[in-house]
């Protein structure tokens, strides 16, 4: 049986087995992927759009105020 895939913790840069007894994968522990998911709510993280994209996503979304 070969060995399973080694990654490294995306937040503390811990090697992680990939297999289904690491728990946190890819994190290596609670801890680490709980101050990620911090980082995501406080918007250290993002997924980066132009500003227009926006207006053009909820333009049609609502009913202009005059």
């Amino acid at each position: 049986m070969s060995q399973p895939p080694v990654v490294t913790c995306p937040t503390c840069g811990a090697p992680v087995e990939w297999s289904a007894s690491s728990t946190f994968r890819p994190f290596c522990s609670d801890r680490c992927k709980l101050i990620d998911l911090g980082a995501w709510a406080s918007e250290e993280h993002k997924i980066p759009v132009s500003p227009d994209a926006e207006d053009d996503l909820f333009s049609e979304d609502f009913e202009p105020r005059h």
